[in-house]
């Protein structure tokens, strides 16, 4: 995609290299930010409204239906393909609804589910999820998040209450940026082969007291790429975390499937890597 390297830089709000300058130059005829975007920027935005530029928010990191669905239909609306936004949403809303539902008939227990971001590797804890991204996928497909009294949106957990919770599934999500950075932390991702990932999953298995864990005992440990989340193309993240915690009901699943099909349909590029891990025999 060529024209990514005519696309102005404005920097990151997340690392505080922003530019309302930039912005400013650029002329543009809306700024497009995620609503933490919107929420870290606080009074910056003045000078972007005091210019007339509309600023449009949008929110998939909250990871609920109704806001990827009211989303990308707003998306629809701005660039004029309001039929495409429709379907995409109407796609994913399925997704979700076809989950709700067989959860719902089956009315079985909730299991309980840890979440983390592996990017520390296993000698040191990362963040968890709670109303967000992977701990709001967890709750979205009937998993009960042990995360989820402890933590808001994301951030760190004490490992003594994962441990009192003994949760009977867990899942390390990853992603390409520490291949090379880190020898232990988890990859997931486009160009990450199947075995790197398994290698390096199976050393979170070995963290200190996680042997007694529900999940650890039977066999319940799962990866999963990052970066398929707080976006459209995550309706593949649903059904994995769907098929993990409750695999008995959700055998015909394909996450994987889902994922390359969506990128098939909607972008000029097809994904190819390692990009959802089940314990063998799954």
């Amino acid at each position: 995609m060529p024209k990514l390297n005519q696309l102005a830089d404005v920097g990151e709000v997340e690392v505080g290299t922003f530019s309302v300058e930039k912005v400013l130059a650029l002329k543009p005829d809306l700024l497009i930010l995620a609503d933490w975007q919107y929420k870290a920027l606080g009074s910056d935005l003045a000078r972007i409204n005091k210019a007339g530029i509309p600023i449009v928010v949008l929110d998939y990191n909250a990871q609920t239906v109704a806001k990827h669905i009211q989303s990308t239909k707003l998306i629809g609306t701005l660039t004029g393909q309001q039929q495409k936004a429709d379907k995409l949403a109407a796609d994913y809303k399925r997704i979700a609804d076809t989950i709700q539902a067989r959860v719902k008939k089956a009315n079985l227990p909730k299991p309980k589910v840890y979440v983390e971001f592996g990017n520390k590797g296993p000698a040191e804890h990362s963040v968890t999820f709670g109303k967000s991204m992977w701990g709001s996928m967890a709750t979205l497909v009937g998993g009960n998040n042990i995360a989820a009294s402890s933590v808001e949106f994301y951030g760190p957990i004490n490992p003594e209450k994962v441990l009192a919770a003994k949760p009977d599934v867990i899942v390390i999500t990853g992603r390409e940026t520490e291949l090379k950075k880190s020898p232990t932390a988890m990859v997931m991702g486009w160009g990450i082969p199947k075995a790197e990932a398994e290698k390096r999953l199976a050393g979170f298995a070995k963290r200190a007291g996680w042997a007694n864990l529900p999940a650890i005992k039977n066999n319940r440990l799962y990866a999963a790429y990052h970066a398929n989340s707080r976006t459209l193309s995550d309706g593949a993240s649903i059904q994995f975390m769907a098929k993990a915690i409750y695999p008995q009901l959700f055998k015909d699943f394909n996450p994987e499937k889902t994922y390359t099909d969506f990128y098939r349909q909607n972008l000029p590029v097809v994904p190819n890597g390692t990009f959802y891990l089940y314990p063998k025999g799954q």
